[in-house]
Parts: structure tokens; C-alpha cells; sequence
């Protein structure tokens, strides 16, 4: 029974004054119970039918204590964005040198960089160290401002 044939039916029974059924009753309370599952698996359509990748696969340490999160994710508490902080002389002494960082120098080309990065990236990896890196972090953030050309001014504008 479609949610028109519903609506139909309970303006009949309002207008005629007539009396519902046990069986009607349960007829309606099973159509919005098909209804509201149906709707249910629709919205968890995305998660119920998703495709397997090789992470979900792969038997990583990272995986059991949650650092793929922390390195693949925008939300963590030491994320900020550059240029949204009103930035005072104690902070610009205490920025890093996101160059030194990835050992570049400051006129390296998007393709340095982003070669420079995948270059660290391998040896600093917890997946491949065995454990937990905050170099990986660093190199996370150095990378984020250094790859994005609008980033990269304003650090660069920051730093002098």
C-alpha cells in the first residue's frame, strides 16, 4: 500500500465517520513500518552496499589503534588553516620551516614538493617504522601548505 492509498483511505474513514478495523489498523502500522525501514536502508544505502579497498584488506597496525584517522583526517585538535589565526611576532618566530621540514628550498617546484613529501613520507610512515611518528605529522602539515599555490604565498608572505 502506497503512502497515497494511505492518505486516502484515512480521509475516507474521517469523512464517512467509519469505524477502522483491527485489521486495517494493522494493515496501516505495517505500511509505515515497511515505509520507515525502506527509508532506513535508503539513507544507509552508502554503508550497508560499500566497496571493499585494499586498506579494509590489509592487516596494518595502524589500523588497530586508529592513526590512519589521524594522519587522513582534517578534524584533529592540532589542525588549523593558515591565514585564519591573527598572527602576532611570538607566533611567527614559533612557525616551522615547513621548507626545512621537507627538505626543500624555497624556490622548489609542486612537483619537488610533492616528490620531496612521498620521498619522507616512505621512511617516516608508522606502517613502515613500527611506530607512532610525529614526523609524519610535521611532514603532513608542511605538505598541506606547501602544495597549495595559495597556502604557499601566505607562508611564504608569514615567514619573510
Amino acid at each position: 500500500m502506497t503512502g497515497w492509498m494511505i492518505v486516502l483511505f484515512l480521509a475516507y474513514a474521517q469523512s464517512e465517520a467509519a469505524d477502522i478495523t483491527n485489521l486495517e489498523k494493522t494493515v496501516i502500522l505495517g505500511g509505515f513500518a515497511v515505509a520507515v525501514i525502506g527509508l532506513a536502508v535508503f539513507l544507509a544505502r552508502d554503508v550497508i552496499f560499500r566497496k571493499k579497498t585494499a586498506y579494509d584488506s590489509e592487516d596494518l597496525d595502524s589500523k588497530k589503534d586508529r592513526t590512519y584517522e589521524k594522519y587522513h583526517s582534517d578534524w584533529g585538535e592540532d589542525y588549523e588553516e593558515m591565514g585564519k589565526r591573527n598572527l602576532d611576532e611570538k607566533y611567527d618566530k614559533q612557525m616551522p620551516d615547513y621548507y626545512k621540514v621537507l627538505e626543500l628550498e624555497k624556490n622548489a617546484t609542486p612537483d619537488e614538493i610533492k616528490a620531496q613529501f612521498r620521498k619522507l613520507a616512505k621512511k617516516t610512515h608508522p606502517d613502515k617504522t613500527g611506530k607512532d611518528s610525529d614526523g609524519m605529522v610535521e611532514l603532513n602539515k608542511a605538505y598541506e601548505v606547501l602544495s597549495d599555490e595559495r597556502s604557499k604565498k601566505r607562508y611564504d608572505s608569514m615567514m619573510g
